[in-house]
């Protein structure tokens, strides 16, 4: 028992990163993962890394070191997610552009439409496993305790570097909206031109589902340019952890 009491303060601090981390990862961190086996999951590498990973560390500094590890978790599991957030986003804008969110404005208590967001959440989660990404990240979360071990975090340069991932985020959601949101825009602008030349026309009533068809005929031709916009943003989640661990290490990447 004395052999296993020693080793239980590291398997709290690699448990906690561990949680924090696979929670927020993509695939992992999903919804539809049963909650049993992401605990599983996170105690089976706790588990099996306790026993690798040496650090050593006083007892008084335990609340310094929790607080350490909690940022650089939430953080490093934020620049694994980003792009997941990203695409929620950019389904949203495009959902309001076209008008799917209308029934919100009649209905607050519908809350706001998401088939558009699932829909794109669904593409770029298989082009997240098709290109193998998840098994990417899951090194990089395992090496990350090679490389930066519970007890030497450095937490000074982690908040910017996350402010610097959320404008990245609006940059890439904002890449995979454009099309249809332009298209909208333009359709908006005919639509009222139309309106102005013949009053007559119920403009409301006609409009709507003409946007709605135009939105759909543009996301169904933007699919080749979303995944391509996709791919090259799944590509660069290695090297943002890469870069969060190494700011993490005190050092500038």
């Amino acid at each position: 028992m004395d052999i296993f009491a020693k080793y239980i303060p590291n398997f709290l601090l690699i448990l906690l990163r561990a949680g924090i981390v696979i929670g927020m990862l993509p695939f992992f961190g999903s919804k539809s993962i049963p909650v049993q086996f992401k605990i599983g999951l996170v105690v089976a590498i706790a588990l099996i890394l306790t026993p690798v990973v040496h650090f050593e560390f006083s007892r008084s500094d335990i609340p310094v070191l929790v607080i350490r590890e909690l940022i650089f978790g939430l953080v490093l599991g934020f620049a694994a997610r980003a792009v997941f957030i990203a695409v929620d986003m950019a389904g949203q804008m495009m959902s309001n552009a076209m008008g799917l969110s209308m029934a919100a404005l009649f209905n607050p208590e519908m809350g706001q439409s998401t088939e558009v967001a699932d829909l794109y959440g669904i593409i770029v989660m298989l082009v997240f496993l098709a290109t193998d990404a998840h098994h990417d990240l899951i090194y990089i979360f395992v090496r990350s305790y090679e490389w930066l071990p519970p007890g030497t975090v450095e937490v000074k340069g982690l908040v910017a570097e996350a402010v610097t991932i959320t404008a990245k985020l609006f940059t890439i959601a904002l890449k995979m909206s454009a099309p249809v949101v332009i298209i909208m825009v333009m359709t908006n602008l005919l639509l009222g031109f139309i309106y102005k030349a013949v009053p007559q026309i119920n403009i409301f009533f006609v409009g709507h589902p003409f946007l709605i068809f135009v939105g759909f005929v543009v996301m169904l031709l933007g699919i080749p340019f979303f995944v391509q916009v996709t791919g090259g943003s799944l590509a660069t989640i290695k090297d943002e952890m890469t870069r969060v661990i190494v700011i993490a290490k005190g050092h500038h990447a």
